[in-house]
């Protein structure tokens, strides 16, 4: 069978089907298979892969395919259809606009199909491609479906009707019948292991879902929808999912999958897209096993916004089951349990998680709106309340300080306990009432459980992870609080903040040369991010290093503004390289910052430390503790020369924490 181009009256009298790759298509039957398994294709798009496969290296025109697939009909956006179709084509073939395989697009002309074709002609082979799918099923399911009569006939006789010392010649049938029970066994398990057979995927990564509703503004809808199937997923246990911090960095990028997979550490992908229109969504999704490129599933799932939830948990449950990962019961059961939602709650919802993403103050401010929006459309939306605590958790954080942790940690403590309330299942709303439990009531063996809790019931949940690793750190359990560290990274391989944290665990473990090479390796991901520079100086300040760190805080204060904690610590490093009347100025820039909607008391106090003034620098936490600060702060190097000091020692005594001095960092990392 030789490749070659026909024109469309040709292929309709004398072929059935075409092959490309390790793609057959039936013109018959309409169907689309990969190495013998069927891809479900949508009519339309199946249609215009005919249409390409008609005129093989030529061009075919926009208006040839309106003309050919939508002459009769009449609606707006002409050029949008062709584009959905097009993106569904490309999605269940496996192929990119930017790197073609199959379909090349020439811009403002049409599209040309680029692969060899062969055809299946119909003298002959017209059967070909339906039979050779019927014996693909036929074989898997073959040797399963031996029924009990078969089996019978080939029974051994008893023991007991056998002569005793000629068991082999007393009855012939007796070791043809054991042969052949034999061989049904062998082909009972063969069979089995070939159906059940290990996909060796115990890694993967959901890539954003594209946004095929022509509309920009839906963004926030697709994102949505790449968040939902990485938390179903990620219940799994036995399966790492990447999560979505990691995941969207790619998002918009043309990167080769193997390359996506390498960098991410995956066996597989999953990469597909969302179309919305009206009430209705549809989700296209494929499964991709790497570096092989193997393309292992491919499906369609559509329903109503309403029942949104019901068609994400189908699509994870067939990835499980593509996989053929082990799933334990009460996993299949989260898996399955969908509830129906209001859509206008759903839909605020989804913005206020859109938002919580963007990590700035302004955009925790919208998320705080639309997730009282879904609450106030359905007071019984835990996942809503479960958001709503995250932000508020943030709000009141040092690194965003939009609200004081007075105001802010109450409403997140109570948004997290209405969450558990109406839904006791939601591993974040357990991590968001841990991270208020020990930041704000300083209640350490609750937050504790509650850590634990979220991990066990989202193992996958990076945040659950990256937040219980401080609090091991805070409790003096530096060894495990670096491992539980580094399972955040694991989840979550390309999160600059993650990234970031682990080398400022490494220095609080007194490992200073392991920070500096942990910084290096984020900043060389991520040269933007200045609180890896942060981190850096903080190393080099460790290591007495001061010229370098000034660089270091210099570039962090150019890349992010005249964060305070950056400026505190440039003010350290002047301070340790003999430069205090600079240090002196900066201290007193941070005292007129410092109010009461965003005080830095911790700020303030580690730059007296840093000039050699203990009575003021403790004053300056006991003002902290008055205002309920979060104690981690307490935790880094910088107040290293305090901890024997008995006033900081009763100070860490009230507030619940291990006393340590000045070596136990070190020596619990040992």
């Amino acid at each position: 069978m030789r490749a070659r181009s026909w024109h469309g009256m040709e292929l309709s009298r004398r072929t059935s089907g075409a092959r490309f790759g390790t793609f057959e298509v039936s013109f018959d039957s309409g169907e689309m298979r990969r190495a013998g398994l069927r891809i479900r294709v949508q009519q339309q798009p199946l249609r215009l892969l005919e249409i390409l496969l008609e005129h093989p290296g030529e061009v075919v025109t926009r208006e040839q395919l309106r003309n050919r697939l939508w002459a009769n009909e009449s609606f707006g956006d002409f050029d949008q259809a062709v584009n959905i179709a097009i993106g569904k084509l490309r999605s269940a073939l496996g192929d990119s606009a930017d790197n073609p395989r199959y379909i090349e697009t020439l811009p403002k002309r049409g599209y040309r199909f680029i692969a060899e074709v062969s055809l299946i002609e119909c003298d002959g082979q017209a059967g070909e491609f339906a039979a050779r799918a019927r014996e693909s099923t036929a074989q898997k399911s073959a040797s399963i479906d031996l029924n009990l009569a078969t089996l019978t006939a080939h029974q051994l006789p008893a023991w007991t009707d056998v002569p005793k010392g000629r068991w082999w010649t007393a009855r012939p049938i007796t070791f043809a019948a054991m042969l052949g029970l034999g061989l049904s066994i062998v082909a009972v398990l063969v069979a089995l292991y070939w159906i059940h057979r290990p996909s060796g995927i115990r890694s993967l990564a959901v890539l954003p879902l594209e946004n095929f509703s022509g509309d920009a503004s839906q963004d926030y809808f697709a994102d949505g929808m790449t968040d939902e199937l990485i938390t179903d997923l990620a219940q799994i246990r036995a399966l790492r999912v990447v999560s979505r911090t990691s995941v969207m960095m790619y998002k918009g990028a043309r990167k080769p999958l193997p390359e996506i997979a390498r960098e991410l550490n995956v066996d597989a992908v999953v990469e597909g897209s969302v179309l919305r229109s009206g009430d209705q969504v549809r989700i296209t999704a494929q499964l991709i096993q790497v570096p092989a490129d193997k393309h292992l599933w491919a499906d369609s799932y559509q329903g109503s916004i309403r029942d949104t939830l019901a068609v994400q948990n189908r699509v994870a449950r067939a990835i499980a089951e593509e996989i053929r990962i082990e799933v334990t019961p009460r996993e299949q059961a989260a898996l399955k349990s969908a509830k129906t939602i209001d859509p206008q709650a759903y839909e605020a919802y989804l913005k206020g998680r859109y938002f919580w993403n963007k990590r700035t103050g302004d955009g925790l401010k919208k998320a705080v709106e639309y997730f009282n929006q879904a609450i106030a459309r359905d007071p019984n939306y835990a996942a809503a309340y479960s958001g709503l605590a995250d932000t508020y958790a943030l709000l009141g954080d040092w690194e965003y300080a939009v609200m004081t942790p007075k105001e802010a940690m109450p409403r997140a403590l109570s948004a997290a306990r209405r969450a558990l309330e109406l839904d006791d299942s939601l591993g974040e709303a357990h991590a968001s009432l841990a991270f208020c439990l020990e930041g704000f009531n300083w209640d350490f063996a609750a937050a504790d459980k509650e850590f634990q809790r979220a991990i066990d019931l989202n193992p996958g949940y990076a945040t659950a992870h990256h937040w219980y690793a401080w609090h091991l750190s805070l409790m003096g359990r530096n060894n495990e609080a670096i491992a539980e560290m580094k399972k955040a990274e694991n989840l979550d391989p390309v999160s600059p903040v993650v990234n970031a944290d682990l080398a400022e665990l490494l220095l609080i473990a007194q490992l200073p040369d392991e920070s500096m090479q942990q910084s290096r390796r984020t900043i060389e991901m991520n040269p933007g991010f200045a609180f890896a520079h942060n981190q850096l100086a903080q190393a080099y300040i460790q290591k007495r290093m001061f010229g370098e760190a000034i660089e270091e805080l210099q570039e962090a204060i150019k890349l992010a503004g005249n964060n305070p904690i950056f400026v505190a610590n440039l003010a350290r490093a002047y301070a340790g390289s003999n430069r205090k009347a600079e240090a002196a100025e900066l201290l007193n820039g941070l005292k007129k910052r410092s109010a009461p909607s965003a005080p830095l008391f911790a700020e303030i106090a580690m730059v007296y430390v840093a000039l050699g003034d203990k009575v003021q620098a403790m004053e300056w936490l006991e003002k902290g503790y008055e205002e309920r600060f979060n104690p981690g702060v307490l935790e880094r190097p910088c107040f290293d020369a305090l901890r024997a000091d008995p006033h900081f020692q009763d100070l860490a005594r009230r507030i619940g924490l291990p006393v340590k001095d000045e070596n136990s960092n070190a020596a619990s990392a040992r």
